[in-house]
């Protein structure tokens, strides 16, 4: 029997499991206030990777980094009628601009120094770049414009839960300009595509793209894109949005530009993002029952060094043994950067390190005491492959310079072990075997764990016809997801309204 480093285990109660890792690998806490929270240096590391290598695909494709204010006038809002009815009840607004004394000790605002406009707490950037662009765009000749900023945002959230939904998040948030609704609409597909790339080749994140149903659209968009990732407890994480917004935006904004025949047209707009929501998800995809596994890609230090110090004489010849295998792995590289490989030295038992690097999910963990500098070898740990059969820790010893003229090719080996595992879970749980509502009751029935995804014929249903569809399944605290981009043709009658089906859909929780 295997005794893991977490209280508690995934099969045992995986939301409790989930905040247990975020705990336990010093990802992040409470703030003191509901809904936000402190992003540790490890959580924020991972962040920063994050950040790092989807700037520099967002970059590739054309778009430069700006800012835009945090605070926008709730005139903007008002005039995007659908926009501001989608994001009202999570708006958080001020009025007053100055505290006073309450007399009792405490503070009040200024009745006096109440704002003549209230302003919006950014919720997302849509009507402030907006109304930029309609000062930036007056030709043909402006287009298109490609921007993206990397901002916090805040949404007033209900119900709250680290890095999945919290009233303050992280995030980037792309904003284009077309002079056609053809450019405008590749774009939106364009950065769909980059962040199925990112979320497969960087986070190790399997994931299904698609078009989300009608109900299912960002306020305002014309067409929104996502790409859907499946947890381990069987439940959707919606981990990245592309929105083709058509007009809808530049007409309430007044982005218009003189074509080259010298008419006014409006511009065809887009808006597309990514949050610290993608480390939920590497949790709940990677994680197992002894903490996080990070991929390489995004691990703030892909190689741990801890050395075996005992306070005894040889102690000097250790730590210089193990600052000299640093070096020698900063030389390498991995992904096309050097190798990340960190010497811990703080003052605590070497096994206390190393349990604490194993539920922080550091990728490798070097153990070296004395026999290993006498003999000139490492004790290796894979954070893909802890135990061994007989579940013993493994921790294999091999000489120094093996070590070295593999590590780089472990790293990679490690990354792809990560993506395999959630790749073969992904599949094995979506079901398309389901042709009828019943069915769909059986396949969701309260189980201890949710099975997955199912993918049903779809009719695509408009209006109240659809709204009948989703409040069925949100009978089942069910949800459709998106219409997956490489499924198979439809056939047959859609599964909802016995309509022949023109595509399929994807249904599942979701977090």
């Amino acid at each position: 029997m295997i005794k893991h480093a977490l209280t508690v285990t995934r099969d045992a109660n995986f939301a409790e499991w989930y905040q247990t890792v975020i705990t336990e690998a010093d990802m992040a806490e409470e703030s003191g206030v509901r809904g936000c929270m402190v992003i540790r240096p490890w959580g924020y590391g991972i962040w920063e990777r994050i950040q790092r290598l989807l700037d520099d695909q967002i970059k590739a494709t054309g778009h430069e980094n700006c800012y835009f204010p945090l605070f926008i006038p709730l005139s903007y809002f008002e005039k995007e009628a659908e926009h501001v009815e989608g994001f009202a009840k999570e708006m958080a607004v001020v009025t007053h601009h100055r505290l006073v004394s309450d007399g009792k000790g405490g503070l009040m605002p200024d009745p006096t120094a109440k704002l003549e406009e209230p302003l919006v707490v950014r919720p997302t950037s849509e009507t402030v770049i907006g109304t930029a662009f309609a000062r930036w765009v007056q030709s043909w000749r402006d287009l298109p414009v490609l921007i993206n900023q990397w901002a916090n945002v805040v949404r007033w959230e209900m119900r709250t839960r680290m890095f999945l939904r919290t009233t303050e998040f992280l995030w980037q948030e792309g904003h284009t300009a077309h002079a056609t609704e053809a450019e405008a609409r590749e774009e939106t597909l364009k950065m769909l595509e980059v962040y199925r790339a990112f979320a497969e080749e960087c986070v190790a994140l399997p994931v299904v793209a698609g078009e989300k149903p009608e109900n299912e659209r960002f306020p305002g968009a014309v067409a929104t894109y996502s790409i859907e990732a499946m947890m381990q407890d069987g439940k959707a994480l919606q981990a990245g949005t592309s929105h083709f917004l058509g007009t809808n935006f530049a007409s309430a904004q007044n982005i218009r530009f003189q074509n080259a025949e010298g008419q006014l047209e409006l511009a065809q707009t887009t808006s597309w993002g990514m949050s610290t929501r993608m480390i939920g998800g590497l949790i709940m995809v990677h994680g197992d029952d002894d903490g996080l596994r990070v991929p390489p890609r995004v691990a703030p230090w892909q190689i741990v060094i801890v050395p075996m110090l005992r306070d005894q004489p040889e102690d000097a010849a250790i730590v210089d043994y193990c600052k000299g295998l640093q070096a020698e792995l900063a030389k390498l590289h991995a992904f096309g950067e050097p190798v990340r490989a960190l010497l811990d030295l703080r003052p605590a038992k070497a096994a206390t390190k190393r349990w604490g690097w194993v539920k922080k999910g550091a990728p490798i963990v070097i153990e070296v005491g004395g026999r290993d500098v006498a003999g000139g070898n490492v004790s290796v740990i894979r954070r893909d492959r802890l135990y061994r059969e007989d579940g013993k820790l493994d921790s294999a010893v091999v000489a120094k310079s093996d070590f070295v003229a593999v590590a780089a090719t472990t790293l990679g080996a490690i990354q792809s072990t990560l993506f395999d595992q959630a790749k073969a879970r992904l599949e094995a749980n979506i079901a398309r075997d389901v042709t009828d509502f019943a069915g769909l009751e059986r396949a969701f029935a309260e189980t201890v764990k949710t099975p997955g995804f199912v993918e049903v014929q779809w009719s695509k249903p408009t209006g109240a016809a659809l709204d009948a569809v989703v409040e069925r399944l949100k009978a089942l605290k069910l949800t459709l997801r998106n219409v997956p981009m490489n499924a198979a043709a439809a056939e047959g009658t859609c599964l909802f309204t016995g309509a022949p089906a023109v595509e399929r859909v994807l249904v599942g929780r979701a977090y």
